[in-house]
């Protein structure tokens, strides 16, 4: 067996143990990044107006993480959420996204870890007979094997590396939030658009209901028309309640189409295709769980994100503060060279390398303290942003609470207009039947009702509707846990 000589031995072993003290050093490399805060925003202890019956707060009592939906009570719309997941094509595109963003994390973490590459070469060459300094007993025509091993390893002397990591995972974090971000916002827009459309299914229900009694109430008119009771005039304000009535059931049936054509885009469905039967039947407010303020800092996918992009940032000044440091990279190759192939792998053949390299710019025109400047503004900038939403997301709570408390109040006249209203017609028709009244009054009274019915349907709906943002304001069932 061959051996080296002793000082050789020596030699290789003291570098090799320098190197081992370098990686040492370098993993536990300090980090140039400024000490990261969440930037602070002012937040209230309790929301203004959280004072409505349907937003009680509960000790410990929080959205479903997975089905907050299944607050409305409704099979069909958990069916359309479960189509959502499944197929949506926005959802789909934010999925892709974030997996992108985790592959570039784990790239950039492998910057951590020695590289190790393996080379072979084979060639024939000829060189120039006037090659200035060839020797004359140099060949002319020669062949070159060679076999060898090459490593590589940045020792992170000034954190440059795990800053870059820092920043990756940071960047990956937000991405997660992005995403979560796309599936609250479709799965709100969905249950938006399924309460617009059994708003508008009930709407249709009235407006059917009306025809029939407009209807009858023409046969009644012609009947008297045709007994010398009544005026043609009569008859005629008939026929116009009726039509418009019917003309309200179309347009109202259009609107249908339309919700129905959205909502088939958000299952990933052909609008051409896809059709949900009518349902008529009232959906409840829920009781939403509402925590204080500064819980929506944990349960907003977007805060969340916002605040992860702030830290990215921070990360990346430190990053860019280590380039005026000099970056030092540990370098071994060996393996064997050789004229024959035969013969490549035997001692006399070997060759090997080791050592240090040390790299630093000393001018560059003042393009790292430009880079440096350009990190903080990117850092100051995302915690503008991030103040930014969640000051939005504390008004958006506010905004719809206000919604739910005061279209609540006005849901309670509304439904005793409509009672009144309905009254109305009652004695109208009666005292018309008696000829007490003309029809006009009637038809007054009807177009009254119709109105009345109609605006306690939109408000119930409007408020359902609120309450779906509400839930998207509070962040779903989403937390950063």
């Amino acid at each position: 067996m061959l051996r080296r000589p002793d000082s050789e031995s020596r030699f290789v072993s003291w570098r090799v143990g320098g190197l081992a003290a370098l990686v040492s050093l370098g993993l536990s490399a300090c980090s140039l990044a400024p000490t990261y805060k969440v930037p602070d925003v002012p937040a209230a202890d309790l929301y203004a107006n959280a004072t409505s019956p349907w937003t009680e707060a509960k000790p410990a009592d929080h959205l479903d993480r997975d089905a907050w939906w299944k607050l409305y009570g409704d099979s069909r719309l958990d069916d359309l959420q479960t189509k959502l997941i499944a197929n949506n094509a926005s959802l789909a595109a934010a999925l892709a996204h974030y997996e992108q963003s985790e592959a570039f994390t784990r790239q950039v973490r492998s910057a951590l870890f020695p590289t190790l590459g393996l080379n072979g070469n084979g060639q024939r060459d000829r060189e120039s007979d006037t090659r200035p300094l060839r020797g004359t007993t140099s060949p002319a025509v020669y062949s070159s094997y060679t076999i060898g091993v090459q490593a590589d390893y940045e020792v992170d002397l000034w954190g440059r590396v795990r800053d870059t990591v820092a920043a990756g995972t940071a960047e990956q974090a937000a991405a997660a939030g992005d995403l979560a971000s796309v599936r609250l916002s479709l799965q709100a827009q969905l249950a938006d658009s399924y309460l617009q459309l059994n708003g508008l299914d009930r709407q249709v229900k009235v407006l059917n209901d009306s025809i029939v009694a407009f209807s009858r109430a023409l046969e009644l008119t012609q009947s008297r028309h045709e007994g010398g009771i009544s005026s043609g005039l009569d008859v005629a304000r008939a026929q116009t309640q009726l039509s418009n009535a019917k003309s309200q059931l179309t347009q109202t049936q259009a609107q249908r189409a339309l919700i129905q054509h959205a909502i088939a885009v958000l299952v990933g469905d052909s609008a051409s295709t896809f059709n949900l039967a009518t349902n008529d039947a009232q959906v409840k407010v829920p009781t939403i769980p509402l925590d204080v303020p500064s819980v929506i800092l944990q349960r907003r996918p977007d805060v969340a994100a916002a605040e992860r992009r702030t830290a990215e940032a921070n990360a990346r000044v430190g990053v860019a503060r280590s380039a005026y440091f000099p970056q030092l990279t540990l370098d071994a190759q060996g393996g064997w060279q050789s004229s024959a192939w035969g013969s490549i792998a035997t001692a006399p053949n070997r060759f090997w390398s080791i050592g240090p390299t040390l790299l630093l710019s000393v001018f560059d025109g003042g393009r790292r303290k430009a880079v440096v400047d350009a990190a903080k503004a990117a850092t100051d900038e995302a915690g503008a942003k991030y103040r930014d939403v969640v000051l939005n997301a504390f008004a958006q709570v506010e905004d719809n609470l206000v919604l739910l408390r005061d279209l609540g109040t006005a849901l309670t006249d509304q439904r005793a207009a409509a009672d009144a209203a309905q009254r109305s017609v009652d004695l109208s028709l009666d005292r018309y039947r008696n000829g007490a009244v003309g029809y006009l009054d009637v038809v007054q009274a009807q177009t009254a009702a119709l109105d009345a019915q109609r605006s306690v349907i939109d408000l119930e709906t409007r408020q359902l509707r609120a309450s779906v943002q509400l839930i998207r304001a509070l962040g779903g069932g989403w937390s950063q846990a």
